[in-house]
């Protein structure tokens, strides 16, 4: 497990992909019972630890992921969330397509629960929710672009379909017409890093996760101006 920082208060921790962060119908153990392990040996501690999941990352989705040690510090990080005091910036591999340099885009999200897949639209349609994310591309290969995405929402596949939606589906994200799969079944997709202020110290937080471990990151991280 890659610990990015840790406190008495929280925990940051670079999810893999393939990783779940809580429990689910698969019967996979999720990344906070991982976490759990990790605080309960290294702090010998005899009874439960308290660990609480702030905000989750789509299995194949790569990147930094918080959970709280403290109820105090998990009652905070929700409602920080919920205001939007908190900047997650994602990086994503998508397959290159002309697009401008940067932009804003809008779109009405409707979700499939028996699919688990979001559908956008380019005008509300009933029980559809407005999603927003801004981008700027980083990085341009022959076959793909890095692109920073900044979501101004938080809706379900939110990046994942919105991208696709504009002719940008992300490298290996079959559900959302990527041409192939990846070879280890990810997106090269990841939460890059996050931005907020300690809910307990108050002082400024900035975390960064490394890159997969992955040539074509490698190669277009290269390029990044």
């Amino acid at each position: 497990m890659d610990v990015l920082y840790e406190d008495n208060h929280l925990i940051i921790v670079n999810k893999r992909a393939g990783e779940i962060v809580q429990g689910d119908k698969t019967g996979d153990e999720p990344l906070v019972e991982t976490v759990k392990q990790y605080i309960k040996e290294a702090c010998a501690k005899p009874g439960n630890v308290f660990l609480g999941v702030v905000h989750r990352l789509d299995r194949p989705v790569a990147g930094c992921v918080i959970f709280a040690r403290t109820s105090k510090a998990l009652s905070r990080l929700n409602d920080m969330f919920r205001r939007g005091d908190i900047h997650k910036t994602y990086w994503a591999i998508v397959e290159r397509n002309q697009c401008p340099p940067q932009a804003t885009l809008v779109h009405w999200l409707k979700r499939n629960e028996q699919q688990n897949k979001s559908y956008a639209y380019d005008r509300e349609v009933p029980d559809s929710k407005r999603a927003e994310l801004d981008y700027r591309v980083l990085a341009e290969g022959d076959r793909y672009l890095l692109l920073e995405v900044n979501l101004k929402t938080g809706r379900h596949h939110q990046i994942r379909c919105q991208l696709a939606k504009v002719g940008l589906p992300i490298r290996g994200d079959l559900k959302y017409g990527a041409r192939r799969s990846n070879p280890d079944g990810s997106i090269s997709l990841m939460a890059r890093s996050i931005d907020f202020e300690h809910p307990v110290t108050h002082q400024p937080v900035h975390i960064e996760a490394p890159l997969p471990d992955d040539v074509l990151w490698d190669k277009l991280f290269q390029c990044v101006k």
